[in-house]
């Protein structure tokens, strides 16, 4: 891990903000502008990855020299708020939407680690990041690791006997492996999503008016925000260039219409979880005195019979990642968005007798192709077994998608004529997606 210690990094009050790109601060800017310039909050970014597999729109540099390019930029974008402790792990730049690819890229532990003792190191009283979760939208898995590692972090910091080699005392003067840090419990976590509708998300936390005016600035926070966000022009140069030529009323008529507007009309935090009595609408930094963070629920309701089916994949990974640390915003039924033309994938986990026979039935629209996992299976002498289904979805085009709403696809397990175990996933075809 690269570490840039520039000036004081112990400091009260402090806003720990952990991001997976270059340019993912952008998403909550207009908040950080009014926690630095009208709340005197010091701020610290921690990017997971530096975006060397992302695109370069502006110039010719790829792969190793596009992130190098892309960290100076984020640094630049940062300083524009006053923000100089900016620190870099490395996480490898892993486009999908599957979160198990992110981790399994970063190399999980290695990050947590390094997440740990910048906490650690920093002291924060607050930490927010990406909403680890699947909704239809960018649902990038970098974002989402974001949010699971800055999660992890927020409970194990505190934790003597979590990589105790960070909080242990140095044995000599020139100790090179034991690092003498404290343990440290941020007071609370918020997070921010990618997802298309932002409105879902109402009620979730504190909201923030993007276009109130800095009582210091003398300018709305979404003006100091588009500001800071000039210096990613490997990434948006046309957009960039394009609001550098526009007059100020221009911006205001821009950013007042809702769908051009680059952020939601008000900001909504998501509250994560509290290490302190507070309710989940109370002002990032207040301290109050209602409800404790509600307690991490079930992971859901489990078979009273068998065979049973449950989506797999990253879907129960977050089934377990709430029941372990909080309740948490998800999607009203399990949701996906993917790329018309290209193969949706099912991924379940069926509880079964040994050797078991099963019935796998797959209900889709019309012109979506079942390609593999249904029919007769003999499942093996085990009693839990991983299947895919996969269906080829529609080529439909760009123009036949605008529109569009998402679609249910349901698959039953049954065994010898009884009641099927149902998994339903609601899908989205979108012109373009990451790969699922």
């Amino acid at each position: 891990m690269k570490r840039f210690l520039l000036g004081e990094v112990v400091l009260a009050g402090i806003f720990l903000v952990v991001v997976a790109h270059p340019d993912d601060e952008g998403g909550v800017t207009p908040y950080l502008a009014r926690a630095i310039y009208d709340e005197h909050k010091r701020v610290a970014v921690v990017y997971t990855t530096r975006g060397g597999s992302g695109g370069n729109d502006y110039a010719r540099e790829h792969g190793p020299a596009l992130a190098d390019i892309r960290e100076q930029e984020a640094r630049q974008a940062c300083a524009k708020l006053g923000i100089t402790n900016v620190w870099f792990l490395d996480g490898k730049d892993t486009a999908s939407q599957n979160v198990l690819n992110s981790l399994a890229n970063w190399g999980h532990g290695a990050n947590l680690e390094a997440l740990v003792r910048i906490v650690r190191l920093t002291r924060p009283e607050v930490i927010i990041s990406w909403l680890p979760g699947i909704f239809i939208g960018e649902n990038h898995g970098d974002h989402q690791a974001s949010g699971v590692l800055a999660t992890e972090a927020f409970d194990l910091a505190n934790d003597a006997t979590a990589f105790p080699a960070q909080v242990a005392g140095a044995s000599k003067r020139l100790e090179i492996y034991l690092e003498n840090l404290t343990p440290w419990q941020p007071k609370k976590l918020y997070f921010f999503s990618d997802a298309d509708d932002q409105k879902q998300f109402a009620g979730t936390g504190p909201a923030y008016s993007i276009r109130e005016i800095s009582p210091s600035q003398k300018k709305p926070y979404w003006r100091l925000a588009m500001d800071a966000a000039t210096p990613h022009l490997t990434q948006f140069p046309e957009d960039i260039q394009r609001l550098l030529k526009m007059s100020e009323d221009e911006l205001n008529k821009m950013m007042g219409d809702p769908k051009a507007g680059w952020w939601p009309e008000p900001m909504t935090l998501i509250f994560g979880k509290s290490a302190v009595a507070t309710e989940r609408t109370a002002d990032v930094f207040a301290q109050a005195h209602s409800q404790e963070n509600p307690p991490a629920g079930m992971a859901g309701s489990k078979a009273t019979s068998i065979p049973y089916a449950e989506l797999a994949g990253p879907w129960s990974y977050y089934q377990e990642f709430r029941r372990r640390h909080g309740e948490l915003p998800e999607a009203k039924m399990p949701e996906i968005g993917v790329k018309a033309g290209s193969t949706l994938t099912v991924p379940l986990v069926v509880t079964h007798s040994p050797n078991q026979e099963v019935e796998v039935t797959v209900t889709a629209p019309n012109g979506w192709h079942l390609t593999n996992g249904a029919g007769g299976l003999q499942l093996p002498a085990e009693n839990k077994t991983a299947l895919n289904v996969e269906i080829l979805t529609p080529g439909t085009s760009k123009e036949e998608l605008k529109g569009s709403q998402p679609v249910e696809i349901v698959v039953g397990v049954s065994a010898g004529g009884t009641s099927p175990s149902k998994v339903r996933l609601r899908v989205l075809l979108k012109s373009s997606a990451l790969p699922q």
